[in-house]
């Protein structure tokens, strides 16, 4: 677990200026895995131009307009990346998906899984709601989403649509908020393919003694696992979120069952959610991008592009 990107740093607020590419960004450290990578023009004066160059690739990509009030004001802060990387994600492999959206137009919150946070769900679901307590306070509130999730994040973003579902009118704004999702890699299918994720995760050259434990221990306390699996799945099935999708996956991902992944976006699809799939023959299970960069690259910016982010008034949470 040494290898969780900030899952052992404690709290800290101050804010580190660091630089991705031609980017400039600051380092806010929120809470103990929750990191806020935030651009040096996330808060321009209200007589600076909010735009970037027109010739930039987001110029009409990530980038929020000014009221449609027909009023003048002050520009609207850029959108937020809520991004949650694969377990034991390295912090270098997390900074390209990060500096992909920095250079996009939008700021980065980064919210690192640990496995506990699986391995008992309750500590998830407490996890979860520390999230959503983040984004509905200062300076997240009110501001535009748009979601990344590769592999176990999904299971963490699910525990968050569990909060939402229960407490909707709580809630309702922040599911409001979201414009966009993307899945890479979801593990999703029966508790064996969980416990292969685990074994493949936590100690690859004892796969098959991992995978036998866990198991095990998904049959020793189902009421505190497998059934709080199952009632993750499905309100990831029902998500209350009905914003345009994109799922990344591959044939040959042992910790991916396909034909979940096919039933979830059709049902989506039924449900009249607009949703996009890019799925390759053979691949790397949370590593899409790295073996397929350009066609990667290619269907997430089409994507992208056919949010309606840039012209999205979000309202402040009350």
């Amino acid at each position: 677990m040494g290898n969780l990107l900030l899952s052992t740093g404690l709290f800290r607020t101050g804010s580190v200026p660091e630089q991705a590419g031609e980017e400039s960004f600051t380092v806010r450290r929120i809470s103990r895995g929750i990191t806020y990578y935030h651009a040096a023009s996330s808060s321009p004066s209200p007589s600076s131009d909010p735009s970037p160059p027109a010739d930039s690739p987001s110029s009409h990509l990530l980038w929020d307009s000014q009221s449609q009030s027909g009023l003048a004001s002050t520009p609207s802060p850029r959108p937020l990346l809520l991004f949650f990387p694969w377990l034991g994600a390295r912090p270098g492999a997390v900074a390209k998906y990060r500096d992909l959206y920095l250079g996009r137009g939008a700021d980065v919150l980064v919210v690192q899984s640990n496995v506990t946070h699986f391995l008992w769900p309750r500590w998830g679901l407490d996890y979860a709601l520390e999230v959503l307590k983040v984004l509905e306070d200062s300076p997240f509130s009110g501001r535009t989403l748009l979601v990344h999730a590769s592999s176990i994040g999904g299971y963490t973003f699910s525990q968050m649509l569990t909060h939402i579902s229960e407490g909707r009118d709580r809630h309702a704004c922040l599911a409001q908020r979201v414009t966009g999702q993307v899945f890479d890699s979801l593990v999703v299918g029966t508790l064996e393919h969980m416990a292969i994720g685990l074994g493949k995760t936590l100690a690859p050259r004892f796969e098959g003694i991992v995978k036998n434990a866990a198991m095990l221990y998904f049959w020793l306390f189902r009421a505190h696992t497998a059934e709080l699996y199952e009632r993750s799945i499905q309100v990831f099935l029902d998500n209350p979120i009905t914003a345009p999708a994109l799922f990344f996956c591959s044939e040959d991902d042992a910790l991916c069952d396909q034909a979940a992944v096919e039933k979830c976006v059709d049902h989506w699809r039924k449900r009249g959610v607009a949703v996009e799939s890019r799925k390759w023959k053979e691949s790397i299970h949370a590593a899409h991008m790295r073996c397929h960069p350009a066609d990667y690259l290619s269907t997430l910016d089409t994507f992208l592009n056919s949010l309606p982010v840039s012209t999205l008034e979000v309202k402040k949470e009350v």
